[in-house]
């Protein structure tokens, strides 16, 4: 626990057998009490790794329901075993959990709720190997979302995120899309529940095994971000009502 709030991380997991041990044993277990996998119908055995590296908690989808719908499941069972604050890692290592302590003491001292590790903060996306295409696009569509927002996010698109239990029992991500989009849908809620979301600097690395959405993937992506952003900017218009953000 963490002041004595409970403390659970979830990952999302998609063949990750090559790197959910190294993940998992970085994880800081002085203030995380539980940790919960599920496996997105992986191909390789994923789920036999992580019940032997000790995860308490590993579910397994049957059928693939993408990555939203993996992040649903992730977060209705860390609800499910009451948590204050929960941290989505992805077991990949392309994120490092060392950061979990840091995000955890901003939420656990009550100064954001919604705590993103950034990968632009400084210069960790470029050095660590994120493809040039990939940055471009990332600082195109943030400052496209930050002007519809009205916020002033470094980067939408980490997949390194901490959240008190408040704004997961808030916001209704279950109705977000079941694919890559779900990130974005699922700030937008966030930020029209009134919800602040505070940044820290997070080293990040690309490699063979991490995972990482192809250049036709990634372009749907794109398409699903500016989407995002139109819909909620006319829905805080008040000239649209988008179902998603409808209480």
């Amino acid at each position: 626990m963490y002041l004595g709030k409970k403390v659970v991380v979830v990952m999302p997991a998609y063949n990750a057998a090559q790197t959910v041990e190294m993940t998992y044993q970085e994880i800081p277990f002085d203030i995380v009490d539980e940790v919960v996998l599920v496996d997105d119908a992986g191909q390789d055995n994923t789920v036999e790794v992580a019940k032997k590296v000790g995860i308490q908690h590993v579910i397994r989808h049957q059928k693939n329901k993408g990555y939203g719908g993996n992040q649903k499941t992730c977060y209705q069972k860390a609800l499910e075993l009451e948590a204050d604050i929960v941290v989505m890692l992805h077991p990949d290592y392309q994120y490092t959990p060392k950061l979990i302590t840091a995000m955890v003491s901003i939420i656990g001292q009550d100064l954001y709720p919604v705590v993103f590790g950034s990968r632009i903060l400084g210069k960790g996306a470029l050095k660590g190997g994120m493809p040039i295409y990939k940055y471009i696009a990332n600082r195109f569509l943030t400052l496209f979302q930050n002007i519809l927002m009205n916020q002033k996010l470094s980067e939408y698109h980490t997949g390194y995120r901490a959240f008190s239990g408040e704004v997961l029992r808030k916001i209704p991500f279950d109705r977000n899309s079941d694919n890559f989009v779900f990130d974005n849908q699922m700030i937008a809620q966030i930020f029209y529940a009134d919800f602040e979301i505070g940044e820290v600097t997070c080293p990040t690395k690309y490699f063979e095994e991490a995972s990482s959405i192809n250049f036709k993937n990634s372009s749907v992506y794109g398409i699903g971000v500016l989407k995002t952003s139109v819909l909620y900017f006319l829905t805080k218009l008040g000239i649209y009502n988008w179902h998603i953000l409808s209480k």
